[in-house]
């Protein structure tokens, strides 16, 4: 029996970018100015292109809109619901991506018309990228308990108590200042600057680096980096 002519599917890439600027966790979307859903939000994404695969094409949409090379950025699923595009059967691999707010081109995001906005706010997106976000979210909780990516969040330079912000707003949820402060620094991951926030007049404001070098031995394969809250709270 000849096999019949397959039908043309296109292959997208969708990058759920995570950004957290010192108080919430906040999401890089589009305000799409083009047909279907104009005016509407969105993932950024893109097509696979006939001579790259699909790690090089996610990593070159992400250098696209936010100037950035070498971010922490992971393949989180592959979305292929037949009615999932509107406008012609797609299948799309989302990625997801840890980047510093403060390393990031916001030229290049306004070009885009992109923006961040607060996670736990953001607006309801197209298509089924409120699944994708749910999703990497998911696996970011998921993976932050196990190892320490949630560096890949932060300036090159932290106090404690934005660390613990920001574990606090990856959970959506508090945690105890005394058991994590001494988590964290049991992991010896950390190095004291001998600076300090000058926005801060106590001891907590004492600002540390990332032992880098310790970080990529430890990266994929430190197990139980944290413990995250047993009842957190989901968007």
């Amino acid at each position: 029996m000849p096999y019949s002519v397959a039908s043309r599917i296109s292959v997208a890439l969708d990058c759920i970018i995570f950004g957290f600027d010192g108080e919430a966790l906040k999401l890089l979307l589009i305000k799409r100015n083009f047909e279907p859903e104009q005016g509407k939000w969105s993932l950024m994404g893109g097509f696979l292109d006939p001579n790259e695969g699909l790690d090089e094409a996610a990593r070159r949409i992400l250098n696209e809109l936010t100037g950035l090379q070498n971010v922490y950025m992971e393949q989180l699923h592959t979305f292929g619901q037949v009615d999932r595009d509107p406008a012609e059967r797609t299948v799309s691999v989302g990625y997801f991506a840890l980047i510093d707010i403060q390393q990031h081109n916001a030229e290049l995001a306004r070009r885009s018309n992109a923006s961040w906005l607060p996670l736990v706010a953001h607006p309801t997106l197209i298509f089924d990228h409120n699944n994708m976000v749910t999703m990497a979210l998911q696996r970011l909780r998921h993976k932050a308990a196990l190892y320490p990516i949630g560096f890949e969040l932060l300036p090159e330079t932290f106090t404690l108590p934005q660390l613990q912000k920001l574990y606090e707003a990856i959970y959506n949820a508090p945690l105890d200042r005394r058991n994590f402060s001494r988590k964290i620094l049991s992991t010896n991951l950390l190095i004291r600057t001998g600076d300090k926030d000058e926005k801060s007049v106590t001891k907590k404001g004492l600002l540390y680096k990332l032992d880098k070098d310790k970080y990529r031995e430890q990266q994929h394969a430190f197990q139980h980096f944290m413990t995250a809250p047993a009842i957190y709270e989901s968007l």
